[in-house]
């Protein structure tokens, strides 16, 4: 990678990360701020991924407004402004997307429905979860902080590992730059983070963090190659240029949307263990 570009991304990344953790210490108002803008950016860049798709032909239009309209119920119930009923307007949403294949009169209803629908799963429920768990915090160090600090960990260490001591491939048919090597160093000082947190930061959660990178770091990864194989699939290097040097907001959230969820349920169990 030239210098240059290299020097670009750490900019950019500072400036992301800066924005990101400071808007979870500042106060739950400012991180669903931040983060409601990051969600309805990384929905329209999902959905732009297909935009020239042979096959798929989704209404981003549709697909926005629902998954908005989902996110604002969701976080009402979190910040207890909405009655516990109104989940079950949840289902007949998700019915209503399917409505509009009637009318479309497209040649690939269920593909359209399908993508349609994962859309909505894969970017607006791991940004909700993320809210709602900082809604809950009572560490000293939130724990949403903690997670994305593991999993930038993870993405920075095996980077650098898989630079110096990088030389079997990973997953070769959906990220040839990444290694087994490089993953084995992002996951060993992803580790010693969780261990540091839990132990020097927020005393006598050492279990809880330790357990936490366990989990975090292979769903990183995991989160990276998904949105790897999305993109190699449909022939696209980026899905968006909003980040320079990083390229969309899913380029820059792929390891956290797939973390987010497996980290909620761990710190669920932990919380009423």
């Amino acid at each position: 990678m030239p210098l240059g570009n290299l020097a670009l991304r750490s900019i950019t990344g500072a400036i992301f990360g800066a924005v990101v953790i400071g808007s979870i210490l500042w106060h739950p108002y400012a991180q669903m701020a931040v983060f409601s803008v990051f969600m309805v950016i990384g929905l329209a860049e999902f959905y732009r991924l297909f935009k020239n798709h042979p096959v798929v032909q989704v209404s981003s239009e549709i697909g926005i407004f629902i998954g908005c309209f989902i996110y604002v119920l969701l976080i009402g119930l979190s910040l207890a402004n909405l009655p516990i009923i109104v989940i079950t307007i949840l289902f007949p949403l998700f019915f209503t997307l399917i409505l509009n294949e009637l009318w479309a009169k497209k040649e690939h209803p269920l593909i359209n429905i399908s993508v349609l629908v994962f859309g909505i799963i894969y970017v607006v429920i791991p940004f909700y979860l993320s809210i709602d768990l900082s809604l809950r915090n009572t560490s000293y160090l939130p724990h949403v902080v903690g997670m994305f600090l593991l999993i930038w960990t993870n993405d920075s260490f095996a980077y650098f590992s898989g630079r110096l001591f990088g030389k079997h491939k990973l997953f070769e048919r959906i990220s040839p730059k990444k290694t087994w090597e490089g993953t084995v160093g992002g996951v060993i000082f992803t580790l010693i983070l969780g261990y540091i947190i839990g132990t020097y930061i927020n005393e006598g959660e050492t279990l809880f963090w330790v357990v936490s990178a366990i989990i975090i770091a292979p769903c990183a990864i995991f989160g990276d190659l998904l949105e790897s194989l999305f993109k190699r699939s449909l022939n696209i290097k980026d899905s968006g240029t909003i980040l320079p040097g990083h390229g969309g907001i899913l380029d820059r959230f792929d390891a956290a949307l797939f973390a987010i969820p497996f980290f909620y349920c761990w710190s669920m169990i932990y919380l009423f263990w």
